[in-house]
């Protein structure tokens, strides 16, 4: 299928630009336990899904990239160092000018778009846009990275240009995805621990279509409120802080469920790895549902939308665990679920949240997948 997918794409670049281009695959994600504790040096456990971003790509002879993507309509121009405009291209733009940072002389080039990664519903369609087309500039200028440094620079790519203070979870699981596997990811370390996915179980993303923007400022506000916990507890990151630091200190009351969210949500990270490994799927279940719990009444990142449709899933027959994923403040929640029921389980879901909302949400299955790569035949 993704074979199909670049000789479509390489077809469309040939029709569009002409010559023969080289693709670049990186895959969307599902964070299956661990939200709002990367940039504080914590644990998460992501994997890579089987929804990828394809970058056909090409030098032009010219100092400019010229970008068109699938999904919008309108080719867009990057020139000269990077300059924020509050459209697409910044993730490409700031793509570029990270390389160009790093001592790499990238020449201008075309390149063609191509994603199924949904936008903004929390499945990290930016990570994909941004290492699909890092490693598609790195190729084209002769130049080779590790997957740990193409994380790295892409992540320093949507946090120093495009805006976002994010942590290097998204873009380090595009990356080094495994398919059939979880990655237990340190992100002070970098450090990874590989858990296999037992068999008999799914994974559904419901989308809310309720769209969160993470430059309008509540991601970094968290962030923010994160760092002013752990300076008053002593601490460089809260990776350092332990329930018992929490307990009876003077931290204000929306600070102190900032901190509480991160130090708990690093405890069930841990014990979700040590539940997958024993095979003890309910376990991972309800873990999930501490997690939405603690990202509604502590973190305050949910929306009525998700927490309606966190809410259904876990009443519903053959589901074992639910939760909001991703940034926040919309997007999709994350089910667990038996495999031969998550078929019926997505209808009524979707079903259950319409009657609810009024909105027809929308949902797929996704297998875990392996990361970035370039498509060869």
């Amino acid at each position: 299928m993704l074979m199909r997918k670049a000789d479509l794409l390489k077809k469309a670049f040939g029709e569009r630009f002409g010559g023969q281009p080289r693709v670049f695959a990186a895959p969307g994600r599902i964070n299956i336990i661990g939200e709002h504790t990367d940039y504080s040096e914590g644990y998460v456990m992501p994997g890579a899904i089987d929804r990828v971003c394809l970058t056909a790509a090409a030098v032009n002879g010219a100092d400019h990239v010229l970008a068109v993507s699938e999904q919008h309509a309108q080719p867009l121009i990057s020139t000269g160092r990077f300059a924020r405009t509050g459209q697409w291209i910044d993730y490409i733009a700031a793509v570029r000018q990270v390389l160009i940072d790093a001592g790499i002389d990238v020449p201008g080039c075309n390149l063609l778009i191509s994603s199924d990664v949904p936008q903004g519903a929390g499945v990290s369609s930016s990570a994909a846009l941004e290492v699909s087309v890092m490693n598609a500039m790195l190729a084209l200028a002769g130049r080779t990275a590790s997957p740990r440094q193409v994380a790295l620079w892409s992540q320093a790519a949507e946090a120093t240009y495009v805006g976002v203070p994010c942590g290097v979870m998204d873009q380090y699981i595009a990356t080094s995805g495994q398919a059939g596997h979880a990655l237990l990811l340190d992100c002070r370390s970098l450090d990874t621990q590989a858990a296999a996915l037992p068999p008999g179980i799914a994974f559904l993303v419901i989308d809310s279509t309720i769209r969160h923007r993470l430059v309008d400022g509540g991601y970094a506000a968290r962030r923010a409120d994160c760092e002013m916990a752990a300076d008053h507890l002593g601490v460089r990151f809260l990776r350092d802080a332990t329930a018992g630091m929490l307990n009876g200190c003077s931290l204000p009351e929306r600070i102190l469920r900032r901190a509480r969210h991160v130090v708990s949500e690093n405890e069930r990270v841990l014990a979700t790895a040590e539940a997958l490994t024993a095979g003890e799927i309910a376990r991972v279940g309800e873990l999930m549902n501490a997690s939405h719990a603690s990202l509604r009444d502590d973190f305050d990142v949910t929306v009525e939308e998700t927490d309606h449709l966190a809410a259904i899933a876990v009443k519903t027959e053959g589901v074992l665990g639910a939760r909001q994923m991703g940034g926040g403040f919309g997007g999709s929640v994350l089910v667990l679920a038996h495999a031969e029921a998550v078929h019926a389980a997505q209808q009524t879901i979707l079903s259950a949240y319409h009657a609810a909302t009024g909105i027809h949400g929308s949902a797929f299955i996704c297998t875990l997948s392996d990361g970035a790569s370039e498509v060869r035949p």
